[in-house]
C-alpha cells in the first residue's frame, strides 16, 4: 500500500453510516475514494453493481475467499457474506486517494488490524435501539424477520464501539458529519 490513509466508518445497519459517508465523499478537500464492498446478498431496487456493492453469488464469494482476494470478509448474516477486496484498496490507493469504508463493526476492526498506523476507525451509534428500529422500518427495505435480525446484531455491534478510535452518537446528521469531518482532517 502507498501513502493513502484508510477511514473506517462502522455502525449497525440503519445508524446513518452510508448517508454520512456520502456526505464526506462529496467534500473534495478530503480526497476520499469509496471502497466498494463485495456482498453475496441480493441487490436492492436502487443499488448499482460496482457502485454500491460488488454483488457476487455465494459461490463466487467463496471462490474469492479461497483465492485470498479479500483483506477482510465475514458471514455477517446467516449465509450472507460481506468483504473488502484487496484489489479495491490497491486501485484507489494507486489513484492517490484516501479510502473511506462503509463497513460492519468486525470488518472495520479487521482493516485496523491489517493497517494499524494508517487507519482511523469511527463507530456511529444510533441514539437508541428504539430509534434504530424506527429508522429501519422507515427505510422500508427489509422484512420483519430481517429487521429483527439487524436489531439483534446491532446490540452486539454497539458493544464493540469501545474498540474503535472514536464513537459518535448520531442524533443530528449535520452535526455528526461535521464531527467526523473534523476527526478525518486531524487524522490526515
Amino acid at each position: 500500500m502507498k501513502n493513502g490513509k484508510l477511514i473506517v466508518i462502522a455502525a449497525p445497519s440503519g445508524s446513518g453510516k452510508t448517508t454520512i459517508v456520502k456526505n464526506l465523499i462529496s467534500d473534495k478537500s478530503l480526497n476520499l475514494g469509496f471502497s466498494v464492498s463485495a456482498t453475496s446478498r441480493e441487490k436492492r431496487k436502487n443499488e448499482i453493481d460496482g457502485k454500491d456493492y460488488y454483488f457476487l453469488s455465494k459461490g463466487e464469494f467463496k471462490e474469492k475467499i479461497n483465492l485470498n482476494e479479500f483483506v477482510e470478509w465475514e458471514e455477517v448474516y446467516d449465509n450472507t457474506f460481506y468483504g473488502t477486496l484487496k484489489s479495491e484498496i490497491n486501485d484507489l490507493n494507486n489513484l492517490g486517494k484516501n479510502l473511506i469504508f462503509d463497513i460492519d463493526a468486525i470488518g472495520g476492526l479487521s482493516i485496523k488490524k491489517e493497517f494499524p498506523e494508517s487507519t482511523l476507525t469511527v463507530f456511529i451509534c444510533p441514539p437508541s435501539l428504539e430509534e434504530l428500529e424506527n429508522r429501519l422500518r422507515k427505510r422500508g427495505t427489509d422484512s420483519e424477520e430481517k429487521i429483527k435480525i439487524r436489531l439483534s446484531k446491532a446490540s452486539k455491534e454497539m458493544s464493540m464501539s469501545m474498540l474503535y478510535d472514536y464513537a459518535i452518537e448520531n442524533h443530528n446528521l449535520e452535526e455528526t458529519v461535521a464531527k467526523v469531518k473534523t476527526l478525518i482532517n486531524n487524522f490526515l
